[in-house]
């Protein structure tokens, strides 16, 4: 199995250690997510949640061969490449991707958005004074947004089919606004449940707990249409009203709650890419 090894042109510099910082971290912050439990509907090293497809193996495989990618989207950030360069790294991604994994789509949303915020955490870098804060990386990707919104889409993929059939906007429209979910409500949630809590597996619940009541998730609207994705929603929200994870109960919870995903086969895949980005906006910001 390979990583995904992507030459830079003739002209460019070695890939910089600060590049291959930031994949790292990327990669630790998807290995976090993964490794978060309870979840949900989702993939955890105990369960595979609502999926019969894949399991941590699989997620696993996956983040092998996305190792070289979040390095070259770094250096490419870094050196303020054209978006085509950006979404052509992606594309290899995803087919590196599909192989490691036998044709099953583990990462493509986090392949989408954490690379976009690896991308402008290293052009920052590169521009300012050491490490940009989480909200300074989401409004940069707005940088790029006559292209976002310009770049064809995957017809064929569920979250896609999804979106069109219910006329909802996805992540690309996030992405173009600046990524307004996760600085204005995920990365303070995470703050304000890691200074609570001083627990990082609480806090990234709390933060993914908060994501599906809030986000409009394609992959619950695919997998149960709009009475799933209310579902899901009213489920995260009872559990923040009666106190999220400072209940002394919260994992009780959660895994009943992730009990009624399963029935349901609902899984929120996306509310997952983005509990990931969050995670790493909170570790670059330190780095």
């Amino acid at each position: 199995m390979n990583a995904v090894r992507l030459p830079l042109p003739a002209t460019a510099a070695p890939r910089s250690a600060d590049a291959r910082r930031l994949g790292r971290l990327a990669i630790g912050s998807l290995h976090a997510e993964l490794a978060c439990a309870p979840k949900p509907g989702l993939v955890t090293p105990f369960s595979r949640g609502s999926h019969t497809d894949m399991d941590a193996g699989t997620f696993l495989r996956s983040l092998f061969a996305l190792r070289g990618y979040f390095v070259a989207i770094a250096h490419a950030g870094r050196s303020e490449v054209p978006f085509a360069s950006l979404r052509t790294l992606g594309i290899a991604a995803e087919a590196a991707m599909l192989r490691a994994t036998g044709g099953i789509n583990t990462h493509r949303g986090a392949i989408f958005s954490l690379g976009l915020l690896v991308a402008q955490s290293a052009r920052l870098r590169a521009s300012g004074d050491g490490a940009p804060s989480g909200e300074a990386v989401c409004r940069g990707v707005a940088q790029w947004r006559s292209a976002l919104l310009e770049a064809p889409l995957n017809p064929h993929s569920p979250g896609q089919r999804a979106r069109r059939r219910h006329a909802v906007p996805g992540v690309r429209e996030q992405a173009a606004a600046g990524y307004p979910l996760l600085h204005a409500l995920a990365l303070p949630t995470l703050q304000r449940a890691l200074d609570a809590t001083q627990d990082a597996e609480a806090a990234q619940v709390e933060t993914l707990m908060t994501l599906i009541a809030h986000t409009v998730d394609l992959n619950l609207l695919h997998r149960g249409g709009e009475a799933g994705l209310a579902f899901a929603q009213h489920q995260a929200r009872g559990f923040l009203a009666a106190g999220g994870v400072q209940q002394a109960d919260w994992r009780e919870r959660i895994a009943a709650i992730g009990d009624a995903f399963e029935q349901r086969r609902l899984s929120p895949g996306g509310s997952a890419d983005l509990l990931a980005c969050t995670w790493f906006l909170h570790l670059q910001e330190n780095a």
